[in-house]
């Protein structure tokens, strides 16, 4: 059964091989333009920077260059039940120079097109195994970001040898540009 944590909740991922799935909803009182919401992975050392560029993962960078971390693609309409995009994660590749991944979800243009995730509800990321399909854990966001155009949905960390999960749910309103300066 999976656990359903809260904002700053920490549990063990004691799996090698998992699928982080994301997903959301764009609320009806749209701004007249698509969204499209973007995950991205941040693959970051113990100095909580990015290792390399090829370590940031996302729709235009599919995989980690050890093949530890798979963005499975960009959905660009959000459309439907269930995760929205995936990113499939095998620990047992993972370079040991990586301390974090960090998963972040931004939405595309969000400038241009006046959108925030206060626009957006039923957020929610999740960890589940690919072989049984059973749900470890999930973590849905509810809070009103009404200002926000990026969210770190929740982190991947190394402590004492073990991988562990957090629940971080922290907003930035200057999007992708936001994290990519804060982790390079």
């Amino acid at each position: 059964m999976a656990i359903n944590l809260e904002k700053g909740q920490r549990v063990n991922v004691n799996l090698p091989k998992f699928v982080v799935g994301l997903g959301w909803d764009a609320n009806a009182s749209s701004t007249g333009t698509d969204f499209d919401l973007d995950a991205s992975v941040f693959i970051l050392g113990e100095n909580k920077k990015i290792l390399s560029d090829q370590h940031f993962v996302f729709y235009n960078n599919l995989k980690s260059p050890d093949g530890s971390v798979e963005h499975t693609g960009d959905n660009l309409t959000g459309e439907g039940d269930g995760d929205d995009e995936q990113i499939k994660v095998d620990l047992s590749k993972i370079g040991s120079d990586a301390a974090e991944i960090c998963i972040v979800v931004t939405i595309h243009d969000a400038e241009a097109r006046r959108q925030n995730f206060g626009q957006v509800r039923n957020s929610f990321i999740r960890i589940f195994n690919p072989d049984t399909n059973e749900e470890i854990l999930k973590y849905e966001l509810e809070e009103d970001f009404s200002i926000e155009t990026a969210v770190e949905f929740g982190r991947i960390y190394k402590r004492n040898g073990e991988w562990k999960f957090e629940a971080v749910g922290v907003g930035q309103r200057g999007g992708l540009e936001e994290y990519l300066r804060k982790y390079a």
